[in-house]
């Protein structure tokens, strides 16, 4: 039987992105719609300006959209999507956790709580399993589990190849980020047309953590962080999608450029629908990954790497990922997927 799901914020870029991944998605069926107080009551069709290249599906055209409420949503939805505004989100989740629902979140509010899961599959799916702490420290039917920033899941599979072969000791990176990633209405013509802008507010410092974290330690009770040092520099440039981001990476082990790509190269996908086979495509050439033409590597849930070159204590390179299939809607889906099949749901 499919895994009836809902998505909260289905109106906005990342809710779309959702919509268009969930419909032909085998395992789960949409059968819940919600927005805000303006869109509410209307057809998704009506309620949605949509901006997806691919018309709005048949089957959710047609679905009236809710309120944004536990009371909105069916209790017979087994999973939900969220997309909300942060500040929504910190208010909202715990609310639809309270009432019993699972929720996948790619929200930023709650990602560095002690008792929520921040995963991505191929790299930490183990520690999902901290959803039973959680439920025993708030009392929750539900639970709340999350996917970490756009920025910070292009880098982590990497740097987890490299971590488990040569032990990370510090990291540096400076990313050239999507006008996508802030939203439709996010970024005016006027200020990324010619230009780019050396500073994205909070982002900084999410890489720096989130990373930390899902490169950390599970003992069953809690997340240790990984020891690592990570500084971050984050930048907007007038690309539509794809995050591309130049990594310096120091090891406590020696490497070479050879060890590296290699390295990356052996990761595979998980055993779960979304996950590619190869999770890294890494590039030999020199001028590779770019972002028109390497953002849709495994239909844009690969990260793709590569300008490998030595540094004093480590390697430098060069990795890419879309920041709206693989690092947002791609990435709670696939959560969606791990909850599913670790009998979450």
């Amino acid at each position: 039987m499919s895994v009836r799901v809902g998505v909260l914020g289905a109106t906005g870029a990342v809710g779309q992105r959702l919509i268009q991944l969930l419909d032909p998605h085998p395992e789960f069926e949409i059968a819940a719609l919600t927005a805000s107080e303006s869109s509410a009551g209307k057809p998704y069709r009506k309620a949605a300006k949509w901006r997806v290249d691919a018309p709005i599906p048949d089957d959710v055209a047609d679905i009236q959209v809710g309120a944004t409420t536990p009371e909105s949503v069916p209790d017979d939805v087994d999973l939900i999507f969220s997309s909300l505004p942060s500040g929504v989100g910190a208010e909202v989740e715990p609310e639809f956790c309270e009432a019993g629902y699972v929720v996948s979140s790619n929200s930023s509010n709650g990602r560095m709580d002690d008792d929520v899961p921040l995963t991505i599959p191929e790299v930490n799916a183990d520690h999902v399993d901290l959803i039973e702490v959680q439920r025993d420290e708030r009392g929750w039917d539900g639970a709340l589990l999350k996917n970490p920033n756009c920025s910070t899941i292009t880098m982590v599979p990497a740097l987890e190849a490299l971590d488990r072969a040569f032990d990370l000791t510090d990291v540096r990176v400076s990313t050239l980020q999507a006008v996508s990633g802030a939203g439709y209405n996010g970024v005016s013509s006027m200020e990324i047309i010619d230009n780019a802008i050396p500073h994205i507010g909070g982002e900084e410092q999410k890489m720096e953590t989130e990373s930390r974290k899902l490169l950390g330690s599970f003992d069953g009770a809690e997340v240790q962080l990984h020891d690592m040092d990570v500084a971050a520099s984050c930048n907007r440039i007038p690309t539509l999608d794809g995050h591309l981001e130049n990594v310096w990476a120091d090891t406590a082990e020696d490497i070479s450029p050879e060890d590296a790509a290699e390295a990356m190269e052996a990761v595979t996908g998980v055993d779960l629908h979304s996950s590619p086979d190869r999770l890294i495509k890494v590039f030999e050439e020199p001028d590779r990954p770019q972002p028109r033409l390497d953002r849709n590597t495994e239909g844009g849930m690969g990260v793709a790497v590569g300008g490998f070159r030595e540094t004093t204590d480590g390697v430098q390179f060069n990795c890419l990922a879309h920041n709206t299939m693989r690092g947002a809607a791609g990435a709670s889906i696939l959560n969606g997927e791990l909850l599913d099949k670790r009998g979450y749901l």
